[in-house]
């Protein structure tokens, strides 16, 4: 979590020729001639050979953003943020010209909100660190301590926001899977980094570069071939998630529901009852996304919680996706364009650029890793028509494949959520013809040139009234 209409086109963007889509298109009825002069099952799957793989995935367990005003506060342990020794592994951030890494005003956001923690760890902390002052040694249980002095958190506490251990162990075991996945089952990749075969960008926030560091220490076993370079943008001009400060007909259109939502019919009497049980005063501005973000957070930690939180949890998930939902409605389409249509085009381009035979090797990649949000994962599911009403959890990925029939030479994608297949919408089944992928990606994906000038509509027309 972080805190103008236009015409269905078809399924090629501005810039790929027709011929391609003619290309797709005559491969597929080869297909079809071979299946019916064979008597085959419509796809032989041992036919097909991966050429490319895109993962997108949440970050890891973290700390909670915006810690409830209640009482008696959760308290968190700095230990959390000792790292796990096998998820160690160097890497570089760029800009995404390769300049060097942006600003990141979340993370400066982040680090004003300290959390609670445990009078018995400041009392054993200002001792070990006396200790430690005076002899100018590590002592035997103070380990953590000495990593808590020399680590980016605060002195008492943990910032908001913050990846865990809990976290980074998450993302290993992802790493592991596809390692597994991608390297042991089907040799596609190296087992070893090879930055020739593998591409990276993250949002410019230190949970997601460090989750990613540890997928690529869990997919390579931190074996590498040449540099690790994890590439960002700019804030301002981030695509992967929705950028409501950069887009201000999203930011208009949204902005209503986002003051709304909490009172809608269901929503609102729930929301009531849980602030009444856990000593919310009505007037302080929690909503079920701060409730699911906490219950969240301290759940996956073994926290203690609320024993409202611990009652209710079932229902603050649902009304936190039922308030999600109603700030990015499913049916209007521009929200979902304007939330998810750069990105969308960005694993769009990947797709056709591999198709493409004109596409030299050097542009392509065999695995590319996109670190995101909840708030990320949420409209691209729904827009692939895969969102099962849950919210993502951390760590959770979302899986293209890319194949090629050996003998048709037509292309297929096959997608996986949590590890489980999924069959996009408008597929006829797991095992999706690629222009039916591109088709329903199509009616949201946006150029940068088209996301410009969408989300510049309702400025331009506030502008005109001032005048």
């Amino acid at each position: 979590m972080i805190t103008g209409v236009f015409s269905v086109r078809t399924w090629a963007p501005v810039g790929v020729l027709t011929s391609l889509a003619y290309c797709l298109h005559q491969r597929r009825v080869a297909l079809a001639e071979l299946q019916r002069g064979n008597g085959q099952h419509p796809v032989d799957r041992s036919l097909l050979e991966l050429k490319m793989v895109q993962v997108v995935f949440r970050h890891g367990a973290r700390s909670p953003l915006k810690p409830l005003p209640r009482k008696e506060q959760v308290e968190w342990n700095p230990q959390l943020l000792e790292v796990p020794p096998q998820t160690q592994f160097d890497y570089t951030v760029t800009s995404l010209a390769g300049g060097p890494k942006p600003q990141s005003p979340f993370d400066s956001e982040y680090h004003k909100t300290v959390l609670k923690v445990s009078n018995a760890f400041l009392l054993r902390e200002a001792h070990c660190k006396a200790l430690m002052d005076f002899s100018g040694m590590r002592l035997a249980g103070c380990e953590a301590f000495s990593f808590f002095f020399l680590s980016p958190a605060p002195q008492g506490g943990m910032f908001a926001g913050q990846l865990t251990n809990v976290g980074m162990r998450q993302m290993f075991a992802l790493g592991e899977r596809l390692r597994k996945n991608y390297v042991e089952d089907i040799p596609f990749l190296s087992p070893t980094f090879n930055p020739q075969e593998v591409f990276v960008r993250s949002t410019n926030i230190y949970r997601n570069l460090e989750s990613t560091r540890c997928l690529l220490a869990g997919l390579f076993q931190c074996q590498k071939e040449g540099p690790i370079i994890i590439h960002t943008d700019e804030a301002s001009s981030e695509v992967l998630y929705p950028n409501y400060q950069n887009c201000w007909s999203l930011q208009e259109r949204t902005r209503d529901r986002k003051q709304t939502a909490s009172l809608q019919p269901g929503i609102s009497e729930d929301l009531k009852r849980v602030k009444e049980g856990m000593g919310i005063a009505s007037t302080d501005g929690v909503d079920f996304l701060n409730l699911l973000d906490n219950m969240a957070a301290e759940q996956v930690h073994g926290l203690p919680s609320c024993p409202t939180l611990k009652r209710f949890s079932q229902m603050i998930e649902q009304r936190a996706v039922d308030t999600a939902l109603y700030i990015l409605q499913r049916e209007d389409r521009e929200s979902l364009q304007m939330a998810v249509g750069p990105f969308l085009h960005i694993l769009e381009n990947n797709l056709l650029k591999v198709v493409d035979p004109a596409t030299p090797s050097s542009k392509t990649r065999k695995l590319y890793l996109y670190a995101v949000h909840d708030v990320t994962l949420m409209p691209l599911l729904m827009v692939l028509g895969i969102f099962d009403h849950k919210w993502p959890p951390f760590a959770v990925d979302l899986t293209i494949e890319l194949y090629q029939h050996h003998e048709s030479k037509e292309w297929f994608v096959q997608l996986y959520y949590h590890g489980k297949e999924q069959v996009p919408r408008g597929c006829p089944d797991q095992l999706c013809p690629l222009d039916k992928f591109l088709n329903t990606m199509s009616v949201y994906t946006l150029s940068p040139e088209k996301y410009h000038t969408l989300c510049s509509q309702a400025r331009e027309l506030e502008l005109q009234d001032g005048e």
